[in-house]
């Protein structure tokens, strides 16, 4: 509470009158009393961020083949860059027809799309996701996400091969 304490003048000159100098004193206890309770209140009825956790299966250990027809290779390049063809790149049987590399983005009209068409197509879609040294983090956060977006159920990750890079450097030419 504030209070006003008078002061004690000194000695009375003669002749002058002059006004008592009153001081002023607030008491700050109880502004500092409702400021911790505000902040008690606030932390005790604030609900936090639940964090997000993306749930992987991964396969038992060893080959497992994927058919010709059911596979969708995804390249993550440089520039958040997404490459694709349909099938798997096998360019030395010469019975498939060379893979046909095809460059979108992560926009909704990009791969989301893609995928969307391909599994409406072919029920049993698999996604073989492999990233390139010239993608980032981000490139395989985001594909991820679109993995989930479009509920794809089956999707691998996969180390890129050389025969994935000499096809992306001959159609980026």
């Amino acid at each position: 509470m504030a209070e006003i304490q008078p002061q004690a003048a000194g000695p009375n000159k003669a002749g002058k009158r002059r006004a008592k100098k009153m001081s002023t004193r607030i008491d700050m206890t109880p502004m500092v009393d409702l400021a911790f309770l505000l902040l008690t209140f606030f932390m005790l009825t604030t609900t936090f961020a639940k964090p997000f956790n993306l749930e992987l299966t991964m396969p038992v250990k060893g080959e497992t083949s994927v058919p010709m027809k059911q596979a969708l290779t995804v390249i993550l390049g440089k520039g958040h860059q997404v490459h694709y063809f349909f099938g798997l790149n096998a360019p030395y049987d010469k019975t498939v027809r060379p893979a046909h590399l095809r460059t979108t983005t992560f926009a909704a009209t990009g791969i989301r799309k893609v995928l969307l068409e391909k599994r409406q197509e072919s029920p049993g879609l698999v996604v073989l996701i492999k990233p390139s040294e010239d993608s980032k983090y981000q490139d395989m956060v985001d594909i991820l996400d679109e993995m989930s977006i479009t509920n794809q159920k089956k999707y691998a990750l996969v180390k890129i091969t050389p025969d994935d890079l000499t096809l992306l450097k001959t159609s980026t030419l």
